[in-house]
């Protein structure tokens, strides 16, 4: 198993340093502006443009910006600065991470709550007027675009612009810091559309996996050695057919933890996702670099502990 963990990590290393190349070389080879230019601002003179373009380093080769580049990163853990704000990237980042983290956590907390059960029931269930019902439920939210579902609900629900409001106070976010009350009450309807999909997804696939692994021959032996059927699906069936429930819920974790750039523009939380969309929108090639990196990260070590968690929850699965 350790020899195991250290080929991963060796491999997202490598993995992450591919991303970073291919970033940094498509903005090289197809930049949307010259970064001197929007620095300087609005008709400078050429010696100005000139004289920030060496300020910055983008009139050396290449591979001098590269070596420069991932050196920054290596030793100090810099991003570089924006080319819009003059602020540090990986600052930027810090302060809308807790902001993706509030999304992220809670939508992953309320999908699971949602998904895995729904999903035992209908499989246990299987062919009942439950297990049509909810699966029909849950083929209309996978349908759904996340953008159209978010801007359905604010209309509807929001707390200042809906039609219907249920919730007190304000849409707009508000850090846990500053206000734990205002703070759950703006992330609820974000955290619904973003869990209303997943939870479908996942009840789907929960439901096709479990019904597989109850025909196996060690759910049978179980069953003859009279365990009662609530541990027999539990401990045995579930825990078998939740593999593939633990290899999208990595990828998934790692994505939002990257941003979530839908949820975030059309609910305006200050997260990662927005931040991302914001420098996209500037031509801010650094929070671009930096953005995706992060995100390239976030889905590297998630897929690691997806995969070393596999060994725990089926002990079929060995190293």
């Amino acid at each position: 198993m350790t020899t195991y963990i250290i080929r991963r990590i060796l491999w997202g290393i490598v993995l992450l340093f591919l991303v970073s190349l291919l970033t940094f070389l498509f903005f090289y080879i197809f930049p949307a502006v010259n970064p001197a230019q929007l620095r300087a601002g609005r008709n400078p003179s050429p010696a100005i443009v000139a004289y920030i373009a060496k300020e910055l380093g983008t009139n050396k080769p290449i591979y001098t910006q590269f070596y420069d580049y991932m050196k920054g990163i290596i030793l100090h853990f810099n991003f570089g600065f924006s080319y819009y704000s003059q602020a540090s990237v990986i600052g930027l980042i810090k302060n809308r991470l807790p902001a993706t983290l509030s999304l992220t956590v809670g939508a992953v907390v309320m999908w699971l709550c949602a998904g895995i059960p729904v999903g035992v029931l209908s499989a246990i269930k299987r062919r009942t007027f439950f297990d049509r019902a909810a699966m029909g439920t849950a083929l209309v939210f996978v349908s759904m675009p996340v953008y159209w579902l978010g801007l359905i609900v604010l209309y509807l629900f929001a707390a200042d612009i809906g039609k219907f409001p249920i919730l007190p106070g304000s849409s707009t976010y508000v850090g846990l810091t500053t206000d734990p009350g205002q703070w759950f009450t703006s992330l609820i309807l974000p955290w619904f559309v973003l869990a209303a999909t997943s939870a479908a997804i996942y009840s789907r696939l929960l439901r096709g996996s479990l019904l597989e692994v109850m025909g196996e021959d060690y759910i049978r032996t179980a069953r003859a050695k009279g365990l009662s059927e609530r541990r027999v699906i539990w401990k045995h069936g579930v825990r078998s057919a939740i593999t593939p429930i633990v290899t999208v819920l990595g990828l998934d974790l790692g994505t939002l933890l990257g941003g979530a750039v839908l949820v975030e523009t059309v609910f305006d939380i200050p997260g990662i996702g927005r931040l991302n969309y914001d420098a996209i929108l500037h031509s801010d090639i650094p929070i671009v670099q930096g953005t995706v990196l992060i995100a390239a990260m976030f889905i590297v070590v998630a897929n690691i502990v997806v995969d070393i968690s596999y060994a725990y929850l089926d002990p079929r699965v060995r190293y």
